[in-house]
């Protein structure tokens, strides 16, 4: 992996750029101190990421990163963000240039996890049209900050309370008004009403919380109609909910997740929605499944959540050969959409006979589902 780094020894010390080169000659660094240097370092040769310090002398984060995304659309646009800035979103215009944030100071281990993780997402889909259909779009929905900095307090804070969980999703007053929207219809309240965020908390539970603030910030995008947007998230709440339920529980908050966000790529601009039967054989837009699943790899979402994306319309592409994740939101999506279920799948990983139980918690769910939800 070709990497640039972009920053003084501050922000990007010796030591950790030398603990990136020193793992090997396939990690390739190079180290410039401005943006000028960066953006002709650029342009002369293509570079897999490019990890960027708040701190240059001729010219700021965003313009660089926006240049990048210009000159080579497939890099990976990485932003560092100063540790005083707290768990608040990045600045608006930097949101749209970048793929990832990491905090400085920054440890040499987070930044190996982030490259490799990134690593790993090319080698599980290796498209280079896909990267450049995605890298060329202008405006990527935003990554979920209300949802990740929820994440991250509490698995950082195990005392967390309703009241501190609260305070975090009423920094953002739409995402607060939805949840509450979406926690008192009758597929959540179950008649009970819910006026505040905090009796929200304390009655959903915390995952179930984290789902609505989820689909609250995904599905904000403004490139579905009001009705196809309700309809999205609405199965994908069910989807979420049905997942969960076909993994133990060490796992059912991954499931719950990947299927929350299975057809996220249908927001994206220029994909092809692949259940749609209409459209031809041999039309070259990427598929919506693994468009999604990129864009959450460069959000930093766990591996399985992003293979569970990827590949739960062909659920034997997957690397685990065993029902797990994506397994689970296959079926669930399939289940909730009325699609078939690849029983041939499902006879390979043993769990076939199954499949009828989870035909009868599917369909109780969807007994249970609102249409104002």
């Amino acid at each position: 992996m070709r990497i640039l780094f972009v920053g003084d020894e501050a922000s990007l010390p010796a030591e950790l750029t030398g603990f990136i080169a020193d793992l090997g000659e396939e990690w390739l660094t190079t180290t410039l101190p401005g943006g000028h240097a960066a953006m002709a370092a650029v342009a002369a040769s293509a570079v897999d990421a490019v990890v960027v310090s708040p701190y240059l002398g001729d010219m700021d984060a965003t313009t660089l990163l926006g240049q990048v995304r210009t000159l080579r659309p497939g890099t990976i646009r990485i932003a560092l963000i100063d540790a005083q800035q707290g768990n608040r979103p990045p600045p608006a215009r930097l949101i749209g240039v970048a793929h990832r944030f990491l905090p400085l100071p920054l440890a040499p281990e987070m930044l190996l996890e982030a490259l490799g993780s990134l690593e790993e997402l090319r080698e599980l889909l290796d498209n280079p049209r896909l990267r450049e259909a995605i890298g060329r779009i202008e405006k990527l929905p935003s990554p979920p900050h209300v949802y990740l900095s929820l994440t991250q307090a509490l698995e950082h804070d195990d005392d967390a309370d309703s009241a501190d969980v609260a305070r975090l999703v009423a920094a953002d007053p739409a995402i607060a008004a939805k949840v509450l929207q979406l926690s008192n219809s009758a597929f959540f309240s179950s008649g009970r009403t819910i006026s505040d965020l905090r009796t929200a908390v304390t009655r959903l539970g915390l995952s179930t919380l984290r789902d609505l603030v989820l689909a609250s910030e995904v599905f904000s995008a403004p490139t579905l109609s009001a009705a196809e947007r309700n309809s999205l998230q609405q199965r994908a709440l069910l989807s979420s909910r049905l997942a969960a339920r076909l993994l133990p529980t060490s796992s059912a908050e991954l499931g719950a997740t990947a299927a929350l966000l299975a057809d996220i790529g249908l927001l994206l601009p220029g994909v092809r929605n692949e259940r749609d039967t209409s459209i031809p054989a041999d039309d070259a837009r990427p598929g919506h499944a693994e468009a999604g699943a990129y864009l959450l790899g460069l959000w930093g979402l766990p591996m399985p959540i992003v293979e569970a994306v990827g590949f739960h319309l062909q659920p034997q592409r997957a690397n685990t050969r065993s029902f797990w994740v994506t397994g689970a939101v296959h079926v669930a999506l399939a289940l909730v959409n009325g699609d078939p279920v690849d029983e041939a799948y499902l006879q390979r990983a043993g769990v076939l006979h199954k499949l009828p139980e989870w035909r009868e918690h599917a369909n109780a769910l969807m007994g249970l589902a609102s249409p104002e939800a």
